[in-house]
């Protein structure tokens, strides 16, 4: 804005509404922001409602320039689409469909020429100029979006986006966007929805490798989520409410979206935050159950000589500890060649072989694919890829394919989103990769980014075939990572490999897990929690972040403290060589006593990977996931968390602390170092020494644990008196080994078995749920709470 801007705003604002028209002027004059010319650009708004039309689960309501279709699916997930829109086809939404309609939904007449739709767990507003408010069977508000307003060429020839505001609560909070905050809770701000593969975060706005739509609204009177199913370009502006003390008035939450396209269409699905993701779950899908190996420790590499990965593996035994997982992150350009760092082995495809033909006994290999195939006249898989017609094509020469960077050269990138390509890639591509491999690590990729500072990728104008509807790549780029995974996915049929990813979507839960970039330092170590914590909240339980510090420093142990209890644990490092121990053995044997830890937590962790399967509930969790009620636990600036229901983890995020300071949710907690019992709600001060973090289990806890000697274990952490407690197991669905886990690369998916403790003359007692008899044996820990 400049000095003339300026004073005419200024001088506006002493009128009627002047302060509205002088936010808006900063607003569209705004370094950066849109500035639409008057001749060339003009907003249309739905105008009045003029009539509506019932069909089964909501209806159809038509104003005078667009059209609004509600439809409220069963368990109160509601669908509004503009101009027409529906709920499918959709990205998001697996094959199957979207969830049935409730057939119970009346669509009736409202206050002030509006119209109402009523279903037994929401309430839908339509007012009279397209207002929609989203209420409680009660009647109280979660949210209210004003009309949307399409910005459009007077030629209809440029490109239109649609702007909408809509209005929260005063004590709402929200969480999510895939987690790109420097705290669970997303501050005021402005966050850019279009992903840029593999860069790293650069503060709670602006590009992120992950740009998931879907945000949790948490609030006193009620909370929702909200999923905006759009793919392309946005950017999301969020300034939080307040709430007014004593006499004081509220001021109400605001967000501002803008997407390009022109597109306006979301879902809302209102309830406490477990139930919200249990209809997301309903929505788009279950999400998959990793391999047990998956969930143990990890170890990436950048790059590998022949012979570096069977001395890497044999110095991590060396150490004690038990290496579950090798990825060779850096197989980029094309199919691999036999003999060189990114090749192929001779393996029978159970893992245990590498590079070369090295032996890596006991060890799961994931091999990167990287999806562009260098542009080489000649070579089988580009020529075969050309007479497929797979490759994406160029805008402006549809009969050759568009090309980007490959890290050889040019290269181009099969179309996943269209059935032949993902048919051609795992049946002529992916195979290379499969020799030897147990696991894929997916390298992003995406489209040139309309702004500065982002790498490049395919023009944004290339078309797609989206499925048979086609369309331009700038329409479904923030998808192209959750393509290539349903691409990778059903390569391997019902025995597909599992997959990891760099980037994620809407839906990318049902094909693998999510390693995501955070930047790197002692910021990094709240970043990653945070991204972790938000993904969960999105829907994408299974997810990680590379510890890439190295371990003989403050910053590496308390990064793979962390990294021993999310649900993916993996370091990195640059070479085949061996990471650099601490010199200092206690400090060595606290990163050995950390990886321990992760093993005899094994069974905990694959239940907690089936219950997110079955419930939509994420492993990590925030601290207010029981009470969402909780204020303090909600704004708190602190990045601890809850593993499943029975641990609290406080990360050490700082260099020198040796005690932390940790907000306790109600209940009785025992410090799984000291057992000593804290109660809550409340803050209290825990030990925090350089060779572990904080860890509480909460009284009544009952975790099954892997045995050194085999078998499972049921550890209870007693209730305090007067008292019960319980807990879940995931009986495996396929031969055990002796240390009571699936064999190779099994999953827990099996029937999910409840347990219950209660108090009794002293000792907790604990039982089944179905009245049958223990099938394991029980170990008591704590008896003070």
């Amino acid at each position: 804005m400049n000095a003339g801007d300026l004073v005419r705003a200024v001088r506006r604002a002493g009128t009627a509404g002047g302060p509205r028209a002088a936010l808006g002027s900063w607003w569209r004059l705004r370094p950066g922001g849109a500035r639409p010319s008057p001749d060339a650009w003009r907003a249309r708004v739905p105008g009045l409602l003029e009539r509506v039309e019932p069909e089964p689960g909501g209806g159809v309501v038509r104003f005078a320039r667009s059209v609004l279709r509600v439809r409220v699916a069963t368990g109160g997930a509601v669908f509004l689409g503009w101009d027409g829109a529906g709920p499918e086809p959709s990205c998001a939404v697996p094959e199957v469909g979207c969830p049935p309609v409730d057939a119970r939904v009346t669509l009736e007449p409202h206050a002030a020429g509006g119209w109402r739709v009523v279903s037994e767990r929401v309430s839908v507003v339509v007012a009279q100029y397209g207002a929609v408010e989203i209420r409680t069977p009660g009647g109280l508000l979660l949210r209210r979006d004003m009309p949307p307003r399409w910005w459009e060429s007077s030629d209809r020839a440029g490109d239109g986006h649609v702007v909408q505001r809509s209005v929260l609560t005063a004590d709402a909070d929200v969480f999510g966007l895939g987690g790109r905050a420097a705290g669970p809770r997303l501050p005021d701000g402005g966050y850019r929805l279009w992903q840029v593969g593999e860069e790293v975060v650069g503060g709670p706005g602006g590009h992120s490798p992950l740009a998931l739509p879907v945000q949790l609204v948490v609030a006193d009177a009620g909370s929702h989520l909200v999923f905006h199913d759009v793919g392309g370009d946005g950017e999301l502006t969020l300034r939080h409410g307040t709430t007014g003390e004593g006499s004081g008035h509220d001021r109400p939450g605001r967000c501002l979206l803008r997407l390009s396209g022109g597109t306006a269409r979301y879902w809302v699905l209102p309830g406490p935050p477990a139930r919200a993701l249990r209809g997301w779950r309903a929505l788009t899908g279950a999400a998959a159950v990793p391999p047990v190996w998956a969930l143990g420790y990890q170890h990436a590499v950048g790059r590998a000589e022949p012979g570096e990965l069977s001395a890497l593996v044999a110095a991590f035994r060396e150490r004690g500890v038990p290496l579950r997982g090798l990825h060779l992150v850096g197989a980029v350009g094309g199919p691999p060649a036999g003999g060189s760092g990114s090749g192929s082995g001779s393996g029978s495809g159970s893992g245990e072989r590498a590079v070369g033909g090295e032996e890596l006994p006991g060890v799961r290999l994931v091999r990167g694919v990287d999806p562009r195939v260098p542009v080489r006249p000649g070579a089988e898989f580009y020529e075969c890829g050309l007479a497929a017609e797979v490759f994406v094509p160029a805008p402006e020469r549809a009969a050759r394919p568009a090309t980007v960077a490959g890290p050889t050269g040019r290269a181009v990138v099969p179309d996943f989103t269209d059935p032949g390509a993902r048919k051609w890639w795992g049946e002529s591509y992916l195979p290379l990769y499969a020799q030897g491999a147990s696991a894929y690590w997916l390298r992003p990729f995406g489209s040139r980014a309309p702004g500065p500072g982002v790498r490049g990728g395919l023009p944004p104008r290339s078309r797609l075939a989206l499925e048979g509807r086609g369309g331009e790549l700038r329409e479904a780029h923030n998808v192209l990572a959750l393509a290539m995974a349903r691409a990778t996915h059903e390569a391997g049929g019902e025995a597909g490999r599992w997959s990891f990813s760099g980037g994620a979507w809407a839906g990318s839960h049902r094909y693998g897990g999510v390693c995501a970039r955070v930047p790197e330092g002692w910021e990094g170590i709240r970043a990653a929690v945070s991204t972790v914590v938000g993904l969960g909240l999105c829907g994408v339980p299974f997810a990680g972040v590379d510890v890439r510090a190295g371990l003989s420093t403050e910053l590496g142990q308390r990064w793979f403290q962390l990294g021993a209890w999310l649900p993916l644990f993996r370091t990195f490092s640059g070479s085949g060589a061996a990471p650099r121990w601490p010199s200092d053995r206690r400090e060595a044997d606290g990163l050995v006593a950390a990886v321990a830890e992760r093993e005899r937590l094994l069974p905990y962790l694959a239940t907690l990977a089936q219950m997110a399967s079955v419930s939509g509930a994420p492993p990590v969790r925030p601290l207010w996931w029981h009470t969402p009620a909780d204020r303090g636990l909600r704004t708190a600036r602190e990045v601890d968390f809850l593993l499943g229901d029975a641990f609290l983890v406080a990360p050490v995020c700082e260099p020198g602390v040796r005690e932390r300071r940790v907000r306790l949710p109600r209940g009785a907690w025992y410090d799984t170092a000291t057992g000593e019992v804290r109660h809550g709600p409340g803050t209290v001060t825990v030990a925090a020494p350089a060779t572990r973090l904080p860890v509480l289990a909460r009284a009544g806890a009952v975790v099954p644990v892997a045995e050194p000697d085999g078998g499972v274990v049921l550890e209870v952490w007693a209730p305090a008196a007067g008292r019960t407690g319980g807990g879940l197991r995931a009986a495996p669905a396929t031969p055990s080994g002796a240390d009571g886990l699936p064999h190779g690369d099994g999953t827990a998916t099996g029937a999910l078995r409840r347990y219950a403790v209660v108090m009794r003359d002293g000792e907790p007692v604990v039982t089944r749920e179905d009245a049958r008899a223990l099938e394991l044996p029980v170990r008591i820990r704590g008896r003070g709470a």
